[in-house]
């Protein structure tokens, strides 16, 4: 009898955990995938997982463990006086905007600003910014560290972006510092240079 009680707790925590992740999808490797609502495609050799709620309405997030554990974020083509992220409190706390005449210098400042506003995190550094080619266009890559509001764990994270057309495209990758970084870090890099329009 106790056995049966287990296992209907279990077959109703499994049938109410469902919706949560309905909308995820699994991304099999090989297949070119347009990504973030925009033109930008990219090639992975390994399968991912993209999660169904998205960080902007032209952004979407894949992850291989869990995105607390390390997630990928596409940006595709963020227009000029658009924000990021979604905004949380517009009126007393904006979020910074993209500008159509933004060098690409600028991109890696936007970002740390962004992820400071959005996330309530005063604990962010971009860590190196260089030249980079993104998507067969001239554009930056740049390296950064932070540790999110109520939480102990550092974060490490690296991003390629570029201004094309007058619209920023981006990918970023963020794992925590210990193991999972340095484990899934070729992964996200594979997908970076597979970027195409």
């Amino acid at each position: 009898m106790k056995r049966n009680a287990l296992a209907l707790v279990a077959l109703a925590a499994l049938v109410f955990s469902i919706p949560a992740i309905a909308g995820n999808s699994l991304i099999a490797p090989g297949e070119r995938k347009k990504v973030a609502k925009s033109d930008l495609s990219i090639t992975p050799t390994t399968e991912w997982n993209r999660l169904d709620e998205r960080p902007g309405r032209r952004a979407e997030t894949w992850t291989l463990d869990g995105d607390a554990l390390n997630d990928v974020t596409f940006y595709g083509g963020i227009e000029p006086d658009r924000p990021l992220f979604a905004e949380v409190d517009k009126r007393n706390q904006p979020l910074p905007r993209v500008s159509a005449t933004m060098l690409i210098t600028d991109i890696p400042l936007l970002f740390e600003t962004s992820y400071r506003v959005a996330f309530g995190t005063s604990l962010m550094t971009i860590d190196s910014v260089e030249p980079a080619v993104f998507a067969g266009h001239k554009g930056v890559r740049f390296t950064y560290s932070f540790v999110r509001q109520d939480e102990d764990v550092h974060r490490r994270g690296e991003a390629r972006a570029a201004m094309i057309e007058g619209a920023l495209y981006m990918i970023t990758y963020e794992a925590p510092t210990l193991h999972y970084f340095d484990r899934s870090l070729a992964a996200f890099r594979q997908l970076a240079d597979s970027a195409r329009f």
